[in-house]
């Protein structure tokens, strides 16, 4: 099974990551406590040198660190034929104990590995590097979770064997089902729409008011957060059910296959995507009115809630759509 193209795709990315982080990480740990950017000591001139480096091969580590979600999501599912019981990529992350906690251990690097691309961004706009150690201190703490995936990932991979019976989606999110997507499933349809839409306008009218008036970016970034964990939930509890056109189809997971036109990977990427972000809109509030910064981040987070109004609008439309037009009919 390892020696699947996209398994082997996605340990070599893996691999190839977890090197990379640590080889930027021995630099960042330097740069922590030697960096003085009024030092012209031969220590900071070679520094200097090294961040621009370090910083160009972390941009790439990371753009394949968050594609590496949804290679991962496409791989089981992918997959899924080769066990008995799996009808989708639920019943291949199902196979043994390692394939959820990889899965959100992907997410949870997928939000901060985009959050320090934009920290990057800015700080490579200031002159006076204003953000180096910011972004050296996100980089410790992704290291570490970037290496966990990269080992979990691989104790994944290689425990896949083809004799294992496995459970379907329908048993694994199942309203009668005692455990967390269980749970999640059994949420009641109309509370969660309400939730699911108030969080999206709280999201739309605090982005408004940050947009225009350039108050509350830490409301915001908070509201987007919370827009993405009730999206989330929403997608088990209430929208697969339209996607499915079925009252008791909550599988997160069928919507990404071509029966229902690859709809899954739309409503992922316009929800992580602008959960990214708002959570780097509110990651840049503390420099923002700091030294050369001042030129570069207020007009950078107007670009990023504009961008996370818009892919969270996006994702509302298409959940819009497939109720109007769904035959399925809940009775609200």
């Amino acid at each position: 099974m390892i020696l699947h193209p996209a398994v082997l795709s996605l340990m070599t990315m893996s691999l190839l990551a977890g090197i990379m982080v640590l080889l930027a990480g021995a630099v960042g740990v330097r740069i922590l406590f030697s960096w003085n950017i009024k030092s012209g000591s031969e220590l900071q001139l070679s520094l200097e040198r090294q961040t621009y480096l370090v910083s160009t091969i972390l941009a790439y580590t990371f753009v394949f660190q968050i594609l590496s979600l949804f290679l991962y999501i496409y791989t089981a599912d992918n997959l899924h034929g080769l066990f008995v019981g799996a009808m989708c990529a639920a019943g291949t992350l199902n196979v043994n104990e390692y394939g959820y906690p990889v899965l959100l251990l992907k997410i949870v690097n997928f939000l901060l590995a985009g959050t320090w691309l934009i920290v990057n961004y800015a700080d490579t706009r200031g002159y006076d590097y204003p953000l180096i150690r910011a972004k050296y201190a996100l980089l410790l703490l992704i290291a570490p979770l970037v290496l966990f995936e990269a080992y979990e990932q691989y104790r994944y991979f290689s425990g896949l064997h083809a004799d294992i019976i496995t459970s379907c989606c329908g048993a694994l999110f199942s309203q009668d089902t005692r455990n967390i997507s269980g749970d999640i499933a059994a949420l009641p349809a109309r509370p969660m729409a309400i939730a699911f839409f108030a969080a999206m306008t709280a999201t739309l009218v605090s982005g408004h008011l940050f947009y225009w008036k350039g108050r509350g970016g830490w409301l915001f970034s908070a509201v987007s957060l919370v827009a993405f964990l009730v999206g989330v939930a929403s997608l088990i509890s209430f929208i697969s059910l339209y996607i499915y056109e079925l009252p008791t189809h909550h599988c997160p997971f069928c919507c990404l296959q071509e029966e229902y036109g690859y709809i899954g990977y739309a409503l992922y990427a316009t929800l992580l995507g602008g959960a990214v972000t708002g959570l780097g809109t509110g990651v840049l509030m503390p420099w923002r009115n700091r030294g050369s910064m001042k030129q570069v981040i207020p007009q950078l987070q107007r670009t990023l809630t504009l961008v996370t109004v818009i892919l969270y609008l996006l994702f509302t439309l298409i959940v819009l759509y497939r109720i109007k037009f769904s035959a399925l009919t809940l009775g609200w």
